[in-house]
């Protein structure tokens, strides 16, 4: 009674459809990070683009090209983006859709529980233990740009420079992922590197703000981690990689030990923010005025 994947031939694309597509989006004729992808898979519906981008492939046939015109989120993550219009160029490559089983005792026994309750009580625990995590993340980058924002530094360029390299290098990673060159992006969206970098200065600096904030705090409250929370840390690692905790953390060079150490001493970092803090749901605030 497991779910099947049915490839869709004869129709366009419908919502729940899973499609695999093709995009390269602008902002003002300029491409951004992240805009662009090769084989992207995408569930129609599931709202993990931006507001009506899922909406406008709803009718879209199999090798369609079509310009989706859409805005973000004036709270998106990237403040180079967020309230900006932007152009997205689509092609879809393929649809496919789900066909789901029935949701019972046989169901759960398949899955290894003997009911269906046992089975829904379990899914509950890991929604509510994912709610929670996405919470405490919500709360810990919220703390850590008012800190930012409280901080005075001089920023030497060099850092600033490293840290857009940094970004302009793991940007060329995930293209050749994608199986897109750099040298093509760039010849694609009319830009040189040197105009890319220019673009990402921003974001790099507000990286480096972030780095050298964390690391006066840790050394000002002298936080260091004790061997017990670096272990929290690498078994979170290790169940992020799929691996026996002892076999990973056997495995780690010293780079990637001393990557898990720096890690924990940032999470202690953000838990003396949030001990400190005070924190106002704003969804509650409206419902109290």
């Amino acid at each position: 009674k497991a779910s099947r994947t049915i490839d869709v031939e004869d129709r366009a694309v419908e919502d729940g459809d899973t499609v695999n597509l093709v995009y390269a989006g602008s902002v003002d004729g300029v491409a951004f990070q992240g805009g662009t992808a090769q084989g992207q898979t995408l569930k129609i519906g599931s709202h993990q683009f931006i507001p009506g981008f899922e909406e406008q492939m709803v009718g879209m046939a199999i090798g369609e090209e079509k310009d989706l015109e859409v805005t973000f989120p004036e709270q998106y993550h990237s403040e180079e983006l967020a309230g900006k219009a932007a152009v997205f160029h689509v092609k879809v490559n393929s649809i496919t859709m789900t066909e789901l089983p029935e949701l019972d005792d046989d169901f759960a026994q398949d899955n290894g529980f003997d009911s269906f309750a046992d089975y829904k009580a379990n899914v509950e625990k890991q929604l509510n233990e994912r709610a929670e995590t996405n919470y405490n993340v919500t709360i810990e980058n919220a703390l850590i740009e008012a800190a930012v924002k409280n901080a005075e530094m001089d920023i030497p360029e060099a850092m600033i420079a490293e840290q857009t390299n940094y970004i302009l290098r793991d940007m060329e990673y995930r293209m050749m992922y994608q199986g897109l060159r750099m040298e093509d992006y760039l010849k694609y969206t009319g830009q040189t590197r040197e105009s890319l970098a220019e673009q990402y200065k921003g974001e790099a600096e507000q990286r480096v703000k972030i780095e050298l904030t964390l690391e006066a705090i840790r050394k000002a409250e002298a936080l260091e981690p004790t061997e017990e929370e670096v272990d929290v840390q690498i078994a979170k690692q290790a169940e992020r990689m799929g691996q026996e905790v002892e076999a990973f953390k056997a495995g780690l060079t010293d780079e990637q030990n001393a990557y898990l150490v720096d890690t924990a001493a940032i999470q202690k970092v953000c838990d003396l923010l949030k001990a400190g803090a005070t924190v106002t749901d704003k969804a509650e605030e409206a419902d109290a005025e």
